[in-house]
């Protein structure tokens, strides 16, 4: 199957395309792009140098992907911005490319970006993730799976954001969000498990219980953080002991109640 281009379109002659894409009015797509099949590309969708895009992804109107770091400590080199699959990016959204020569800004599966999203440069976003619109993540931020980011937040470099955590529309996030729970507010405060979202991602009650007990045991049982550790270790919960692993390698410290 070939591909439907737009005759306003610019695209480099050494850009490699799949097959399959259907490419809008006013895109520009650079030199070295590497484009799989299946694609959707709307009006005015920019896909600079680096950026190495899967299959099924759809991007809307004045997408951004690819440009440089902003970073003052950046000097030209090659780095990329790789998309996996079945990406839905709405409107505005920029994607910044690593600061690192040879790194990358990665975006996984099945992620959905609302509209005037900005991703800085070496964030990584796992799969299935939701970002609201309006929302700015610093440089080096990681998301895990499924995670939810609503409206308006503020995310500072080098942040991990955990499993199926959510974060509340215009919070401020400067330390990691645990996995499983409910961070907002100005600055973040733990708001209690994330259980409508692992009901919906199909948890079982015996799971939602063992993370209630984690909690309890985290936020209420006034002993040391190196002693809750301890007792979480012993859990038969692989969610519990993912965590107590989080919190374990956490290098910003991470948002309490």
């Amino acid at each position: 199957m070939s591909n439907t281009i737009h005759s306003s379109a610019v695209i480099s002659s050494q850009a490699k395309l799949g097959q399959g894409n259907d490419i809008g009015p006013f895109v520009v797509i650079e030199d070295d792009v590497v484009l799989g099949d299946n694609n959707r590309l709307l009006t005015g969708v920019v896909l600079k140098n680096g950026c190495r895009i899967g299959n099924d992804n759809r991007l809307h109107e004045y997408t951004v992907l690819g440009g440089i770091p902003q970073d003052l400590g950046y000097s030209d080199m090659r780095s990329y911005v790789q998309v996996g699959n079945n990406n839905v990016l709405r409107e505005y959204v920029t994607i910044n490319r690593a600061s690192k020569p040879e790194k990358a800004t990665v975006i996984g599966n099945d992620n959905f970006l609302m509209t005037q999203i900005h991703l800085g440069h070496d964030c990584v976003l796992g799969n299935r993730v939701i970002i609201a619109p309006g929302t700015g993540l610093g440089g080096h931020v990681h998301v895990a799976d499924r995670a939810f980011i609503s409206g308006g937040v503020m995310v500072h470099q080098f942040v991990h954001i955990g499993t199926l955590a959510m974060v509340g529309g215009n919070a401020k996030i400067t330390q990691d969000a645990l996995p499983f729970m409910i961070t907002d507010g100005v600055p973040g405060r733990v708001h209690g498990l994330n259980v409508v979202g692992l009901r919906r991602a199909g948890f079982h009650r015996d799971e939602v219980r063992a993370l209630k007990q984690a909690y309890q045991l985290l936020f209420r049982s006034g002993q040391s953080l190196s002693e809750i550790l301890d007792q979480l270790a012993q859990t038969s919960s692989p969610h519990v002991s993912q965590l107590a692993d989080f919190i374990s390698i956490s290098k910003r410290g991470f948002h309490r109640e």
